[in-house]
């Protein structure tokens, strides 16, 4: 059975619901497609910095106000950075209004779905198994497994980091381990040793860097754990994540006493990350990639979520353009590759090269140790975190 779209998104997440959010009212016929159901688990951090929310509040469906009346959630107040000679620094994170959130993806992306259908362009497809994806001069085909055939004149990638669609039309690319992330999760009950105001813990011990161990408080006593590090230290220096992870839960003297009565809710569980410190071309002839397809992750903390909107944001207006003027090739594309770089690029190039300075033990030490008392080095430590910066940043974006 051939169906016929104006717009095929396939990935129901952030940066695909944010995409389709923002086609509301264009007039255009949007396909909304996803493996899974909703709720379903995406293995994350589950942080939700100032800028999600920020970013929320421009979609033509305002959901700021929605998301802040959300179930399940923490409000954090605060980035707690401990260095590699345990010192720490607690920064806030609350300015303008905005907070920071600990909301589990199982609740947000859920929340972001029942969003997107709300929006008058959106038919959305659950539980579908995509078999191919072509493009020719004159459509997009995508067909499923159940043997229906959906046709349109533009895709948008916003199917994660193994992207379906990076694959099948964007060549010429090997992934780039310098630039790549491994991250294992698991949630935990029991957890103590929590601020009062809920800062989020990010754990810069010598033997992590180029990583972090971190901890994140959950509702109803629950806690966000894992451990982010470099896939390229990890392969050069033959690294067992997860024996890492639990090495740090129940020895690492500055942790361990804080589990001894906690409890794992779950084995540990991986996921790529993708990192957004280097430029990428993330469009081509009738596609165009977001989120973590478009590797858009901040390379300091490892949150996407906000970039992930906010690529939405930005390929929903592209594709108005696009719509208006019928032009769909590469060279009209390479516009949402530069609209996504000038908006996030400032960020996420800062951001890396607080990442690269951490490395190193020493200088990790000092610039938590300055991170409170020197405004140019909280800048640059919160440079991915601080609500007023971000505020500031976003209002045009």
């Amino acid at each position: 059975m051939k169906e016929v779209f104006d717009v095929i998104i396939l990935g129901a997440g952030p940066a695909g619901c944010a995409a389709a959010i923002g086609l509301h009212g264009s007039g255009l016929k949007v396909a909304l497609l996803d493996k899974s159901t909703f709720p379903r688990d995406k293995i994350c951090g589950d942080a939700i910095s100032p800028d999600v929310i920020n970013q929320l509040g421009k979609l033509p469906i305002d959901l700021k106000e929605a998301f802040l009346g959300l179930e399940h959630t923490t409000v954090c107040n605060a980035v707690r950075f401990i260095s590699a000679d345990y010192s720490h620094a607690d920064i806030k994170l609350y300015s303008e209004g905005i907070s920071g959130y600990i909301t589990p993806r199982l609740d947000f992306d859920a929340f972001m779905f029942a969003q997107a259908k709300r929006s008058d362009a959106v038919s959305p497809f659950l539980e579908v198994s995509v078999e191919h994806i072509a493009c020719s001069k004159d459509e997009v085909e995508v067909k499923l497994k159940d043997g229906r055939t959906l046709h349109s004149h533009m895709i948008l990638g916003a199917d994660g980091a193994q992207s379906m669609v990076k694959r099948s039309l964007h060549q010429g690319e090997k992934p780039d381990r310098n630039h790549y992330c491994a991250g294992l999760r698991m949630y935990y009950e029991g957890v103590t040793g929590f601020s009062e105001d809920n800062a989020i813990e990010l754990h810069f011990y010598k033997e992590l860097l180029p990583g972090y161990f971190w901890i994140f408080p959950l509702p109803n006593g629950r806690a966000n754990v894992g451990i982010g590090m470099l896939t390229s230290f990890i392969q050069k220096n033959r690294i067992n994540l997860k024996q890492e992870l639990l090495q740090i839960i129940k020895e690492h003297p500055n942790v361990a006493d804080r589990f001894k009565d906690a409890r794992p809710l779950e084995n540990p569980q991986g996921f790529p990350l993708p990192l957004g410190s280097k430029k990428r071309r993330i469009s081509g002839d009738r596609y165009l990639l977001l989120g973590d397809a478009a590797s858009l992750i901040n390379p300091l903390s490892g949150e996407g979520i906000a970039n992930a909107v906010r690529s939405g944001r930005v390929a929903a207006e592209h594709l108005i353009e696009a719509f208006n003027k019928r032009r769909f090739d590469a060279a009209f594309n390479k516009k949402y590759d530069k609209e996504v770089y000038r908006r996030m690029w400032g960020e996420l190039r800062l951001n890396y090269w607080v990442q690269r300075f951490m490395r190193n033990p020493s200088r990790s030490n000092w610039l938590v140790k300055h991170a409170i008392t020197h405004p140019l080095v909280k800048e640059l430590v919160m440079s991915g975190f601080d609500a007023k910066n971000i505020f500031k940043r976003a209002t045009s974006r």
